[in-house]
């Protein structure tokens, strides 16, 4: 364990229908205390009974965005992570459901890295850097190049990140 980590100590919910991944992303952040559910009900009961530093969705399979809500309500970080959800409408329901990022799972080996940076970001949210770089490809290669000026909300999140309006809590706060 590596106490340099600000993962170090942290109470992580990982959802995800496939217990391979759950299994996976416990492993990775072996540094923090991770609690999983491989179903809806399940991890609504964990989101309504205990308290996360992060949460970890899945979108498909567990009713993700459902999830999100809740999580968000409570006010815990929280990031999709996602294999077959890699779209821009997802994306931007994920950001309007206020998740802190969003991640294909094929780029799943950056997961601890992205926390790490969210956890140092001070409550800023995560788009804009390298979840979006990692998932930029799928973006360009579905909706073009310009995907993000093609659609007002990306350029309005987008500039408001910008101009640093955009926070996201965290139950701490």
């Amino acid at each position: 364990m590596c106490k340099e980590s600000s993962l170090y100590d942290k109470v992580v919910l990982v959802v995800d229908d496939e217990p391979d991944v759950l299994e996976t992303v416990s492993e990775m952040l072996e540094m923090c205390v991770v609690h999983k559910a491989g179903d809806f009900d399940t991890a609504r009961h964990c989101l309504l009974t205990n308290q996360y530093d992060i949460v970890i969705l899945d979108i498909m399979g567990v009713n993700g965005f459902e999830l999100l809500r809740h999580a968000v309500a409570r006010g815990f970080l929280t990031v999709m992570l996602t294999a077959h959800a890699v779209t821009t409408e997802a994306l931007k329901k994920s950001i309007t459901l206020g998740a802190a990022s969003f991640l294909p799972k094929e780029f799943m080996g950056d997961l601890k890295e992205v926390l790490e940076d969210i956890l140092r970001g001070e409550g800023k949210r995560f788009w804009w850097h390298k979840s979006i770089d990692l998932a930029g490809a799928h973006f360009v290669k579905n909706a073009g190049s310009d995907w993000k000026q093609k659609d007002a909300a990306f350029r309005e999140f987008e500039e408001a990140l910008r101009k640093k309006e955009i926070r996201i809590s965290s139950a701490k706060e």
